[in-house]
């Protein structure tokens, strides 16, 4: 089995696994990262959301072999404190399965736009599926988050 080299929260983790192997799998199961969640294996429910150089991507859908030289940041080594704290104001979390992914996929979002609007928070969020239906607090606590000043996602 090759030996695979990753840059995951800011480390450089070596493992032998085959180059087609998802990046989900390699997170959790090589790496013990089990906060990147297995929703639907298809790239459909957003549970599995991690960053590629910054941008939310889909870790069930990557063959690991494909991100050589690309950082990967999950939900345990990403800066979102003023989402993590808006989530907990806004009480988010009901079963809180999906949640890893619709934070990650937030940060993203404030990454790129710090101050979204409605209809951009709804167009980046809509993949992101929440079996309890908490999206009008998912947009509530972005919307919150967005509103403190000099933090970085």
């Amino acid at each position: 089995m090759p030996r695979v080299t990753i840059l995951v929260n800011g480390q450089s983790r070596q493992v032998d696994v085959p180059a087609d192997m998802p990046l989900l799998w390699v997170l959790r199961d090589r790496l013990g990262m089990t906060g990147t969640k297995f929703g639907c294996g298809m790239g459909v429910c957003g549970a599995c959301t991690v960053h590629l150089d910054g941008e939310p991507f889909r870790s069930c859908q990557v063959p690991v072999g494909e991100i050589a030289g690309k950082r990967v940041t999950t939900i345990e080594g990403v800066q979102a404190e003023a989402l993590r704290q808006a989530w907990l104001i806004e009480d988010v979390a009901q079963c809180g399965y999906c949640q890893p992914g619709q934070i990650m996929q937030a940060a993203g979002l404030l990454g790129r736009t710090p101050k979204p609007e409605e209809d951009e928070i709804d167009v980046a969020m809509n993949d992101n599926l929440c079996r309890c239906g908490t999206y009008l607090r998912i947009r509530a606590a972005i919307r919150r988050a967005a509103e403190k000043e000099g933090l970085h996602y």
